[in-house]
């Protein structure tokens, strides 16, 4: 059995596609949020009880975060063991510093700390037409993923990111097995004022350069490659560690 989760909801047209896609290779069991929660990594609900309904076999929407969904899915409401994990197909690019917020690369995350193996999948937004979605595109090359992936694994703690150009099948360039881009965004903050004389903010910010960028995810991405990029959940930076015991704390 292969399941499927997301972070914009269980209506969202990228995890239909999704569904239907990897029915081709097994049963699928789709848990997924009751509505959309991107942006929110690896948040998890513990001052609630969480409900989940049932809206066909085997399918489920949890009133939760995407965390939320893979605990209950493996924990409780799978029919048996997953063999793999697919979250997405997200609309919006996962790339650098995103995969740090992405709602849908967390849930792969959580599987992974699971023990289950995990893939996100992305799409780029399109660059003149917001309401463009290639979805056959990215179905075609999460298929090929997930076929390999469930026929060689992948080693304890890691994950799959990969990210698909929003074009038609034929113009995709190829696909690329790239790190993840170093940069972090600038901080944007921009001040109104509501009606009655007080201040409120949205932020946001820019994607700053990065050396090499051809060789990252992003870059790679935006020239139009299909690029995968393992993950590992260990953050522990091993050089440090060895300058840290230097500093006789």
């Amino acid at each position: 059995m292969i399941f499927v989760t997301n972070d914009d909801g269980i209506h969202a047209p990228g995890i239909r596609h999704l569904t239907a896609a990897l029915e081709t290779l097994d049963t699928v069991c789709v848990v997924a949020p009751d509505r959309e929660r991107s942006n929110i990594s690896m948040a998890i609900t513990i001052d609630k009880p969480l409900r989940a309904h049932l809206h066909a076999p085997n399918r489920w929407a949890v009133d939760g975060t995407p965390v939320d969904c893979v605990d209950l899915a493996v924990g409780e409401l799978l029919p048996e063991p997953a063999k793999l994990c697919v979250s997405g197909i997200n609309m919006g690019q996962n790339l650098g510093h995103d995969v740090l917020f992405s709602g849908t690369i967390a849930a792969a995350r959580k599987a992974t700390f699971l023990g289950v193996p995990s893939i996100a999948v992305s799409m780029l937004r399109h660059t003149e037409r917001r309401d463009v979605w290639h979805f056959e595109t990215a179905t075609e090359y999460i298929l090929r993923v997930a076929k390999t992936t469930l026929e060689r694994g992948l080693p304890e703690g890691v994950l799959l990111n990969v990210n698909v150009p929003n074009v038609p099948l034929d113009e995709v360039k190829g696909v690329k097995v790239v790190r993840q881009d170093p940069a972090p965004y600038d901080t944007h903050v921009l001040r109104r004022d509501d009606k009655a004389g007080m201040p409120y903010y949205w932020i946001g910010g820019k994607r700053l350069d990065a050396p090499n960028r051809d060789r990252t995810d992003f870059g790679a991405a935006t020239a139009g490659y299909v690029t995968v990029t393992p993950l590992h959940a260990d953050m522990t930076d091993e050089p440090m560690m060895r300058t840290l015991e230097g500093w006789r704390l």
